[in-house]
């Protein structure tokens, strides 16, 4: 019994690295390490709370008022003791603080001290599905980027379609969807997309790699040898 060799995939060839306006490719050993600043710029995007989201309030010096655990209700507002309700939907916390001082201020409370920490996120996600191993909706704090969020969810699988990655976003009421290549993004061929909350990723489907496992699966041994590629 024989079989063709239908066609083999562009395996050949070197690999090229680079080729976006904004990267310089060096040589691995000449990589330089980030400095502080570099650091730091990678979880520089604000955090903005939204429904459901719970949130750690302190007020120094309050005893009734430390450590206390709020979530933001559906309609963006949260109620804590002496400064009743308040509208924090959109709002970072670091506005939320000064919003609750103002308002504890206003209640007679002398020079307020107020720390509002993010416990739990709910509403900032990114909805990450398709080809990849842990499919789910993932929160979105600091700056993250595709090749971050298809990290965190433990990757491409051997299904992938790599360079079939779609992100869709909606901006001012309009839906968006764009096309990426992932494996020419892990070459620097052109940026890293950021990827923002709301956002929905999803990894293609090589409907070839799944035809050849089947096929494998239901090929009885053979004497001489079997070679079918992908194309």
């Amino acid at each position: 019994m024989s079989f063709a060799l239908l066609a083999l995939s562009a395996c050949a060839g070197q690999t090229s690295v680079g080729g976006s306006p904004n990267m310089t490719v060096v040589q691995g050993n000449v990589l330089p390490p980030p400095d502080r600043a570099d650091l730091l710029a990678t979880e520089s995007r604000p955090y903005y709370v939204g429904p459901f989201d719970k949130l750690t309030i302190d007020v120094f010096g309050i005893d009734e008022l430390r450590q206390r655990e709020i979530q933001v209700d559906a309609s963006g507002r949260m109620s804590f003791p002496l400064a009743g309700v308040l509208e924090v939907s959109g709002r970072t916390p670091g506005e939320i603080e000064v919003l609750l001082k103002d308002r504890l201020r206003e209640r007679y409370v002398r020079d307020p001290q107020v720390t509002v920490n993010l416990k739990e996120t709910v509403s900032q996600v990114v909805t990450i599905e398709g080809q990849v191993k842990k499919a789910g909706q993932y929160p979105v704090i600091g700056r993250m980027t595709l090749l971050r969020a298809i990290a965190i969810a433990e990757g491409t699988d051997e299904f992938s379609k790599l360079d079939e990655i779609v992100v869709f976003r909606t901006v001012k009421g309009q839906n968006l969807a764009a096309l990426y290549d992932l494996r020419a993004i892990r070459r620097g061929n052109y940026p890293d997309p950021e990827i923002f909350a709301n956002d929905v990723v999803v990894v293609g489907d090589s409907k070839a790699r799944r035809i050849f496992k089947d096929f494998l699966g239901i090929v009885p041994l053979l004497t001489t040898p079997l070679i079918v590629a992908l194309q």
